[in-house]
């Protein structure tokens, strides 16, 4: 096992599958797409080699059906997707956050709605990942702005998909997907892998919903010779549908409840230049690498503009604006969508700062340079 980092010229898709074999990812069940299709034809190729299982399946109903499947057989599982596919997965998401099922989603975004701009980048299903399943349930979201990021952003949600038991969706626009950097990667003897909890108990103690200290119940894997009954109707301990309120109270404030222990881990921040900043660009995905040149010019000019950095979206890091509100005036939010992010900002600032989008829906990105220009018309 290599103790070297390696450097290499990759794909933001191509980081992404290397990122889930890093992880342990040994399954994967999906449906051609695009912009996330070199991810299936890269572990399509991998995961054999690997001792993995790689399905193509149907459609994208049949794909997260299957995750789930190998999920509770005890599998590490993943499927990538798009806009599209994404959208008709969301039955069976629900399924999986209520029936506490570790898979990850990756969803590489394009532009919608519907068939949409199949090859152009968006950022238009950041509050479809929140809310595109029915119902009150918690859901983690992680959006890389690297290629690098996209490598490491896959580990995280696979090890927090399995140290919580809940699935977790990884957010990447087209942009990101498809453009190429060198990355640095970490030996395999450095990347962190997280195992679900399993029992330790004997079988006829076992009670699959019946949370540890943590609030993570242990699961076992089917063919483990332990009871487990599954169902997408609320459960009590024993996973059997219930109608007693208490029960009912207890089953879904206890989805919450996990992640809200996990808060602080989930929530992935970064920060750049906001020490003295009394301007703030708060960015996530293609629009960090927009924002980030805009600010060396911003800065340049003698402007004191920061940037908050979202590598999470879900739950949403307020923190992040919360400790920097009492000195900012402006904070500006560029994204490619109608404002999805920009109103979950809205709702943290609560009239503090001045807040200001920049929205972009034809397909093409935010350049730097209409940052700086909205940023110099709105301090100056």
């Amino acid at each position: 096992m290599s103790k070297k980092t390696s450097y290499q010229l990759m794909q933001g898709n191509e980081a992404v599958a290397a990122g889930a074999l890093a992880a342990g990812v040994d399954f994967f069940a999906g449906y051609p797409i695009t912009p996330s299709t070199e991810i299936a034809e890269i572990l399509a190729d991998r995961l054999p080699e690997n001792g993995g299982k790689f399905i193509q399946m149907e459609d994208e109903i049949g794909s997260i059906a299957a995750i789930i499947g190998a999920a509770i057989g005890g599998r590490k599982a993943l499927t990538a997707t798009s806009g599209p596919g994404f959208s008709l997965m969301q039955e069976n998401l629900g399924f999986a956050c209520l029936a506490e099922i570790p898979i990850v989603i990756v969803n590489v975004m394009r532009a919608g709605p519907s068939t949409g701009l199949p090859t152009s980048p968006s950022q238009g299903d950041v509050m479809q990942a929140r809310w595109g399943t029915h119902g009150d349930h918690p859901i983690i979201v992680l959006t890389p702005s690297s290629v690098e990021e996209a490598f490491s952003y896959t580990v995280k949600a696979v090890n927090f998909s399995e140290k919580y038991r809940n699935p977790v969706i990884v957010l990447m626009d087209e942009v990101i997907g498809h453009m190429r950097a060198r990355v640095s990667l970490p030996p395999a003897a450095m990347i962190e892998r997280i195992n679900r909890v399993r029992p330790n108990m004997p079988p006829e103690w076992y009670q699959p919903y019946e949370r540890s200290a943590s609030g993570v119940a242990p699961m076992a894997s089917f063919g483990d010779g332990y009871r487990y009954h599954i169902t997408g109707l609320v459960h009590d301990t024993k996973g059997f549908p219930t109608a007693n309120p208490n029960e009912a109270r207890d089953n879904i404030r206890g989805l919450f409840a996990k992640i809200e222990r996990g808060f602080r881990e989930v929530c992935l921040v970064d920060y750049e230049l906001m020490e003295d900043a009394e301007h703030a660009i708060l960015a996530y995905g293609s629009m960090v690498l927009s924002a980030r040149s805009a600010l060396e010019d911003l800065r340049q000019a003698g402007l004191k503009v920061g940037l908050i950095k979202l590598g999470t979206l879900w739950p949403f890091p307020r923190f992040a604006l919360e400790h920097y509100l009492p000195q900012l005036k402006t904070i500006i939010v560029p994204e490619l969508n109608m404002g999805q992010i920009y109103r979950e900002v809205l709702r943290v600032n609560a009239g503090k700062a001045v807040i200001e989008k920049i929205n972009r829906v034809n397909g093409t990105i935010i350049t730097p340079d209409e940052i700086v220009k909205t940023v110099k018309g709105i301090v100056r």
